[in-house]
């Protein structure tokens, strides 16, 4: 992807909403569900300053934006009542989001569109598409259930008590394969990550053109 400044700066208010939304939402579902332990370290906050990661962020630009993190929201299993099912509560949330806000993006460049005039109809129309992709990139690829992505925590709440033990390796090997992945996906042909979040992105975005247009 060829960035020039102005879309830099249009994707950065995109980026750090995008991020600071997705883990908000994991923090309020797990305080919603009886765990406080993020609203404690102060992640319970629309400041993006205590949700971004650098290593997240190095990972964003280096993917062309089309995928990364922010600093994983802790919280403490002991706190829920029902583990297995609100764990995967807590990490849905945080694609959810995403989706949501995505939609709604992709609802306001159809009023844009209509209502504003030139220049000022092209800026909005980038940025708004830029929370599009942002946003959808973000939610497909924390569904990756490779630890720490979310993917693997929704995992574990459809696994039977008897196969637990597989998320619980996962965990254990999940930053290896996901740092694995990433290396593969930039520096070699094999673009494992796109091949799965890209479709993923392009049939959702075509799915709410037919909505939306």
């Amino acid at each position: 992807m060829d960035l020039g400044i102005r879309d830099y700066l249009l994707l950065a208010p995109a980026l750090i909403f995008a991020l600071t939304f997705h883990e908000y939402a994991h923090a309020w579902m797990a305080n919603r569900l009886g765990d406080p332990t993020a609203k404690h370290l102060g992640r319970l906050s629309f400041n993006p300053i205590v949700h971004l990661d650098v290593y997240g962020l190095l990972v964003l630009v280096m993917s062309g934006f089309r995928f990364g993190w922010a600093k994983p929201v802790p919280f403490n299993p002991l706190n829920l009542s029902h583990p297995k099912r609100d764990i995967p509560l807590i990490a849905v949330a945080g694609p959810a989001i995403n989706v949501i806000i995505a939609i709604f993006s992709f609802a306001f460049l159809r009023v844009a569109g209509a209502t504003s005039p030139g220049d000022f109809r092209d800026g909005i129309f980038m940025l708004l598409t830029y929370f599009v992709y942002i946003n959808l990139s973000l939610a497909f690829f924390n569904l990756i259930p490779v630890p720490p992505l979310d993917g693997s925590k929704i995992l574990y709440g459809f696994l039977p008590p008897s196969k637990d033990y597989i998320y619980y390796n996962l965990e254990r090997m999940g930053p290896i394969l996901l740092l694995a992945l990433i290396l593969i996906n930039a520096f070699t042909p094999f673009k494992i990550i796109s091949f799965l979040v890209g479709p993923l992105v392009e049939f959702t975005v075509r799915l709410l053109g037919a909505i939306f247009f």
